[in-house]
């Protein structure tokens, strides 16, 4: 059984255990947790700079500043480094820990998304429904799905729910994230620099190669050039991709979270600091492997960018993101 594979059988349960999880982790690489209580809610001064383009009946209007822009409340249930949550240990290999960090990260995001999916008994709607939210927004951007074709702005219920349904189908493709060990390396070795056909050892024959051109690129004379992040674990050349097209979906949902609903109700109940738990781990991963462009993060960059300066997102992670 693969690395991945030991994982991932326990994915799709206690997702609403997403805190603990993170909390386990952490201090199995010795970090701790805190509680606070919430600090009251000051009045802000309004700021074009992060204006909402949200619904009326958002928490939040045109031009009011987001409170979660601010150092005061950039603070995480998790304390310790995150960066022992994200590095790739070395006896696995980069695939498999990408593919893990996706099983684990989406079982973070749901347990954040269930928490808006709670219904409120005053009106009988989930907290974030077609009537608080008619779209994906996040700011003043608003998302949208492709429906036949084009794109369409869609209610962010609907458009959580089909990002979930597409993560959880992509993960549990055998095609894309495979589960079985990949063939043994002598049904795939090459004799004498061949590269048209497996070695037959049973001759004991070897195979001319071609000439080489001294003048071919150093990936194409090593023969990188039919390498790919996962080949060795079995994951498919477009394995990469996918993983750099989920890791954006779900910054997207982060993204509504915050811009939606951090008010309410995640610091109405207290959970605000677990949303950044959650988010920094993310964040940390997506900027450490290069995952995320940054025009992707700039909904939430005023956020990032705290987290960075207090040193909360390791600098490691800084460093290797190129964006």
């Amino acid at each position: 059984m693969t690395f991945f594979a030991s994982v991932r059988q326990g994915f799709g349960r206690a997702n609403t255990k997403s805190n603990s999880n993170l909390k386990a982790a952490a201090a199995a690489n010795g970090a701790s947790t805190s509680n606070s209580n919430i600090p009251p809610l000051p009045s802000m001064t309004n700021s074009p700079s992060v204006s909402s383009s949200l619904g009326m009946d958002s928490n939040y209007n045109d031009g009011e500043p987001k409170r979660f822009f601010s150092e005061k409340y950039a603070k995480c249930s998790v304390k310790g480094n995150f960066l022992t949550l994200a590095a790739q240990p070395k006896n696995v290999e980069l695939g498999e820990w990408l593919a893990h960090q996706l099983v684990e990260m989406n079982r973070l995001l749901t347990g954040m998304i269930q928490v808006i999916q709670e219904v409120d008994t005053n009106t009988g709607l989930a907290i974030c429904n077609e009537k608080s939210c008619p779209t994906m927004s996040a700011g003043r951007l608003t998302y949208t799905w492709l429906e036949g074709g084009r794109p369409a702005k869609i209610p962010a219920p609907s458009y959580i729910t089909r990002v979930q349904k597409w993560i959880v189908g992509k993960i549990h493709d055998p095609a894309t994230f495979p589960t079985d060990p990949p063939t043994s390396v002598a049904s795939t070795a090459f004799a004498s620099g061949d590269t048209s056909s497996p070695a037959n050892y049973s001759t004991g024959a070897p195979i001319a190669a071609p000439p080489t051109s001294l003048s071919a690129p150093l990936s194409q004379l090593s023969g990188q050039q039919n390498d790919w992040v996962g080949k060795s674990s079995g994951f498919p050349p477009n394995f990469h991709a996918d993983v750099r097209s989920i890791i954006k979906q779900m910054f997207r949902c982060y993204a509504h979270l915050y811009h939606g609903h951090w008010e309410n109700p995640f610091w109405h109940i207290n959970r605000h600091l677990e949303l950044n738990s959650c988010f920094v781990h993310f964040v940390t991963v997506a900027m450490y492997y290069d995952l995320l462009g940054r025009k992707d993060m700039e909904p939430l960059q005023g956020l990032i960018d705290i987290f960075v300066g207090q040193g909360v997102i390791p600098r490691e992670a800084v460093q290797q993101h190129t964006g």
